[in-house]
């Protein structure tokens, strides 16, 4: 069969649809770049805030309209988990679910699709739990010089604010033979960076008993990969960074000196009411012992405003904290409130005008720290993974900046893709930094 996946939200996502065409592609059946040539169109949705929600289910609506009679619709992912039935009565047309714990049993739910289709049967639902994990991955590496590996899936945090461990489940951390296995393929398929990704990479290996298992990870793969050149970890819990993950980061050139480290708030109230680490003052000391080890780092993180109880002086708290720790990339959410969380339950909703003011003050205070950061990058001679050429112009990251979520180096002339370039930075703005060929 022709099938189109699209595929909706985070990395992990990105992950587990490439996994799931090079489950179809070994089974025969061809990927096709729109739904209008497919037999098979699956959408990978996200179900994590309602605006997420929204947009999966308006992506079916618009699919299941122009779907014809011999195309299969399936909607798979964390929207598929969560709420598959509301899927089901607000896009009949759809023919079948599958769930985060299932992805890999594709192939098995496109053959009870084809057996059912004749029969004009209810659609095909594989919701339920499935543990087991595999390393089956697309080879897209060599088109653009870097991969997703994603570590482990599910959490174990208990954050009140968040859905992930009722979609995914408890954390599932993959073995490390089997990643470094991946890893070295991905490697040989042209990636030179590779980006560890999942719920919590400073959890990894705990479901296994490793006490403190991402430094060991990375120690086996910079071993098994001499070559590689980039090696960047995302999505770091406050407070489980440890001595050891410091002293590889900083003693190995190929670990990229960044680190997502996503805070969410900066008064400890509503880090308690969020059920997160309130320590702040531990956090700043974190961030100064990182810098201390490595002075070129840059430091990412999230922050939600307008949290429930979220009061003047603990939005004034988040200010003061940006205006000290001054990170250089900051993304910034409204609070959702999402049905099943703790969160939701919580007295005294911030008023939504409120929480615009409030998301808007925070932007302007964050682009004005993350411009001085760029500037400062002005002089430096970069490497840049380049990721797209037109017009006179190349664009690539350099190691200050993750894949789909940073900003961009903007470089005059036609550079070759997917390769190393180095790079004088000549000019900054707030997001982007603009350079030559060094």
């Amino acid at each position: 069969m022709r099938f189109h996946l699209l595929t909706l939200g985070c990395p992990k996502n990105v992950v587990d649809s490439e996994a799931m065409a090079a489950v179809l592609a070994t089974l025969g059946h061809v990927p096709v770049a729109g739904p209008d040539d497919a037999d098979l169109i699956i959408v990978n949705t996200c179900g994590f805030l309602a605006a997420a929600r929204e947009e999966a289910l308006a992506e079916l609506r618009g699919l299941a309209a122009a779907k014809r009679s011999d195309q299969l619709l399936v909607a798979a992912g964390c929207l598929a988990q969560r709420d598959g039935d509301s899927i089901l009565q607000q896009v009949p047309e759809v023919n079948g679910l599958l769930g985060t714990r299932r992805w890999m049993e594709i192939g098995t739910l496109l053959e009870r699709l084809q057996h059912h289709r004749a029969d004009n049967a209810p659609p095909v639902l594989l919701d339920n739990p499935a543990i087991a994990l595999t390393a089956v991955r697309s080879r897209r590496a060599g088109s653009q010089g870097w991969a997703y590996l994603k570590i482990s899936d599910g959490c174990d945090a208990s954050c009140a604010f968040c859905t992930i461990p009722a979609i995914k489940g408890a954390m599932r951390s993959q073995p490390v033979e089997p990643l470094v296995a991946e890893a070295m393929a991905l490697a040989g398929d042209g990636a030179q960076e590779l980006v560890l990704i999942c719920q919590d990479t400073t959890s990894y290996g705990r479901d296994l008993g490793m006490a403190d298992g991402l430094p060991l990870l990375l120690k086996a793969l910079l071993t098994a990969l001499p070559d590689l050149r980039w090696l960047r970890l995302m999505y770091a819990y406050p407070g489980r960074i440890s001595e050891e993950l410091v002293e590889v980061m900083a003693s190995d050139p190929r670990v990229c000196h960044y680190l997502d480290l996503p805070l969410q708030h900066g008064h400890p109230d509503t880090l308690r009411r969020m059920r997160r680490p309130a320590n702040v003052e531990q956090t700043m000391r974190q961030i100064e012992h990182l810098r201390s080890a490595m002075p070129d780092i840059a430091l990412r993180s999230t922050f939600i405003v307008g949290y429930p109880g979220e009061t003047d002086a603990e939005f004034q708290a988040l200010i003061d904290l940006l205006e000290t720790v001054r990170l250089d990339k900051v993304g910034v959410f409204m609070f959702s409130s999402e049905p099943g969380t703790m969160a939701a339950e919580l007295p005294n909703p911030v008023p939504p005008e409120v929480q615009q003011e409030r998301y808007e003050r925070t932007m302007v205070v964050q682009q004005r720290i993350s411009l001085e950061s760029n500037e400062e990058q002005v002089g430096r001679r970069l490497d840049v993974l380049v990721e797209g050429v037109g017009d006179g112009l190349s664009v690539g990251r350099c190691y200050r900046d993750a894949p789909e979520v940073d900003g961009l180096v903007l470089i005059g002339g036609e550079l070759p893709v997917a390769r190393m370039t180095p790079v004088t930075i000549t000019g900054a703005m707030e997001y982007d930094l603009i350079g030559e060929v060094a």
